[in-house]
């Protein structure tokens, strides 16, 4: 009896992800801190499809921050999601750092249509105090 409510299990979250696997149209999310660039592929409905960051693609320190490091991450995260059939996407970049630009151009060049190009960068209408600046 167990056994068989296993495989049922297991069958079913494999089916459910072959019907995910067919994705015409999604969003892809940039966020470029100075410190690393994580780049997300998601479905309309927000559910993650694919993610890289300049981490995982194998740099380390402070190179997780350079613009080439962003465009690896970048191509990483979409060569999987083009080879699902992903046509069209919406972009979504956030955070100030040196890898948006370089995403961005990784992107494009994945051959993947952009419908718009969106900073959601969050900017506070003056919000909380900011830290004391850092004396070196």
């Amino acid at each position: 009896m167990i056994r068989a409510r296993t495989s049922s299990r297991r069958n079913g979250r494999i089916s459910s992800r072959k019907n995910a696997r067919r994705i015409p149209k999604g969003v892809i999310h940039v966020q470029a801190s100075f410190n690393n660039t994580i780049v997300t592929v998601t479905d309309v409905r927000g559910r993650v499809i694919s993610w890289s960051s300049a981490g995982t693609c194998g740099f380390k320190g402070t190179r997780r921050g350079t613009p080439f490091a962003a465009q690896t991450a970048a191509g990483n995260a979409i060569r999987t999601v083009a080879d699902q059939g992903m046509q069209r996407a919406e972009v979504m970049i956030k955070g100030p750092g040196l890898g948006r630009d370089a995403a961005l151009r990784a992107i494009r060049r994945s051959g993947i249509l952009l419908s718009f190009i969106r900073d959601v960068t969050p900017m506070p209408h003056n919000g909380c105090r900011p830290p004391k600046k850092r004396r070196v």
